[in-house]
């Protein structure tokens, strides 16, 4: 069996970084998407826009592609937040998404902020875009496994390596 790549999406505030660290922690290959692969860009096209807007949160494709290619490790993680998913969702094994209600969202993004005041959501029309986002889903994947956030981090890890084992015996 080849290399197994899974994407952790959500939402900010989900969880997304928090489990990726949980993962690095237990041995796991974890990526933060969001500090390693992520830039400014057109979704559509790539190419790289100023400024920041949401909807120009995206990965560069190429990168995504030369580490799911690498089958230096059994099971890479990718983790974050990215508007340019459909464009190597498919390179996937399987896509996970981290699921919290709007209240444990903009907590943890006042968490967040209150260690980073630079951070994203500290200024008031991030955290209506966060809001809103919240409400619409709009940049996570419509097809993913949705693990409930709200639970502490060590059972929200172990749901998703336990769902990855449960898929993993139904191919055999």
């Amino acid at each position: 069996m080849g290399i197994r790549n899974y994407l952790i999406g959500g939402v900010s505030g989900a969880g997304k970084t928090t489990v990726c660290n949980e993962l690095q922690r237990r041995g796991y290959h974890a990526i933060h998407g969001d500090r390693e692969l992520a830039y400014q860009g057109d979704p559509e096209t790539g190419t790289p826009t100023d400024g920041f807007k949401p909807e120009h949160h995206i990965w560069h494709v190429d990168k995504v592609k030369a580490l799911v290619d690498n089958q230096d490790e059994a099971v890479t993680f990718f983790c974050g937040g990215l508007r340019n998913y459909p464009k190597f969702i498919d390179l996937f094994d399987g896509v996970f998404v981290l699921e919290v209600d709007l209240e444990t969202s903009l907590r943890r993004i006042d968490e967040r902020v209150a260690l980073d005041p630079t951070d994203w959501g500290g200024r008031p029309e991030e955290r209506e875009i966060s809001a809103r986002l919240h409400q619409t889903k709009e940049g996570v994947p419509k097809n993913g496994i949705i693990i409930d956030a709200t639970a502490p981090i060590a059972h929200v890890v172990d749901e998703i390596l336990r769902q990855i084992e449960a898929n993993e015996r139904q191919r055999q």
